[in-house]
């Protein structure tokens, strides 16, 4: 009976092996593909932006597929695997290493800036407001402020911030004098950013207060405009100190974002990680809140709660 069944070939969990080791395979080619070439996917039913924003969340199918390869027996499909978490790690790893571990001291000439969506119709744009003043930073940054906010917001800012600009639904407010303010309409028909230079202890700071046009999967044209139309503004500024904060509704890791990074950078957080900022409750899973800077050293950074917006705040200090 046993020379029988060894004559009849190999087992049946044998037989389902090669199946396991090509999907192993499989899964490891496609997954580092779409971490390296997620820029090229196409956009056919929003595909492109969901890829875009989740990227980093892809990084939980390796323990997944070596899960696999491990039951899959051969050794060359560790090395398969291998792959795609190296590329994930050089990828998301260095900008998730705490900023607190090489921040130098902040400095008496420093600027502090915080910056929230306070969420349009959410009745809680003063709470917002208050809980970012009680941070003392030196600059706040507002978008979304809608028309019964408004009273609210400059009741508890404007005692604390004797300058102050807004246009449309953003806003800035500041203990150093606003010049140049602004408008900026991106590329679109009406203004959701502004432009000012900040007159600092350490000289003139640009500062761009942006609220990017809503991303849908399958409507974020606007938001491109904007975002290309940024881009550009800051590439012809000449200013040599540039701040851009705001909810650029864009992850880091989207295909149209990456047009700022290449003229400006931003900075870690002081604890580590990835800094996700949205939705507040029941837990962030995307950053789509932005601090960049150029020609300025940043000494902290973090996401802070403020209110009841269904985005956290943002929080940065730069030595001058």
């Amino acid at each position: 009976m046993d020379l029988l069944q060894e004559h009849h070939g190999p087992t049946r969990r044998s037989r389902k092996r090669p199946v396991l080791n090509l999907f192993v395979l499989l899964g490891s080619l496609t997954l580092t593909f779409i971490l390296l070439a997620h820029a090229w996917l196409p956009e056919i039913a929003g595909l492109g932006l969901i890829v875009d924003s989740g990227l980093i969340w892809f990084g939980a199918l390796i323990p997944v597929l070596g899960l696999l390869a491990l039951a899959a027996r051969p050794r060359q499909l560790a090395v398969a695997v291998l792959v795609p978490a190296l590329v994930w790690a050089l990828l998301f790893i260095p900008g998730m290493v705490p900023l607190a571990w090489s921040a130098p001291a902040s400095s008496e000439a420093s600027l502090s800036v915080i910056s929230q969506n306070v969420q349009a119709g959410s009745g809680t744009a003063g709470d917002s407001a208050r809980s970012l003043a009680a941070t003392g930073a030196q600059v706040i940054a507002l978008q979304e402020i809608d028309g019964a906010s408004r009273d609210a917001v400059d009741a508890e800012l404007n005692p604390h911030y004797e300058f102050s600009y807004r246009i449309g639904t953003v806003g800035l407010w500041s203990n150093y004098p606003i010049l140049n303010p602004s408008p900026q309409g991106l590329g679109l028909g009406w203004n959701r950013a502004l432009s000012a230079d900040l007159d600092t202890p350490g000289g003139l700071v640009r500062i761009y207060v942006v609220h990017a046009a809503s991303a849908r999967p399958l409507e974020h044209s606007d938001r491109d405009t904007m975002l290309a139309s940024l881009a550009q503004t800051i590439a012809e500024d000449p200013s040599k100190k540039v701040i851009a904060v705001g909810d650029f509704n864009a992850a880091s890791t989207d295909r149209y974002f990456s047009a700022l990074t290449k003229h400006l950078s931003e900075p870690a957080q002081d604890d580590g990680l990835a800094g996700f900022t949205w939705p507040a409750k029941p837990m962030p899973i995307t950053r789509l809140d932005h601090i960049l800077q150029r020609g300025l050293t940043v000494t902290s950074n973090s996401v802070v709660p403020a209110g009841a917006s269904d985005h956290l705040a943002i929080h940065a200090t730069f030595n001058l």
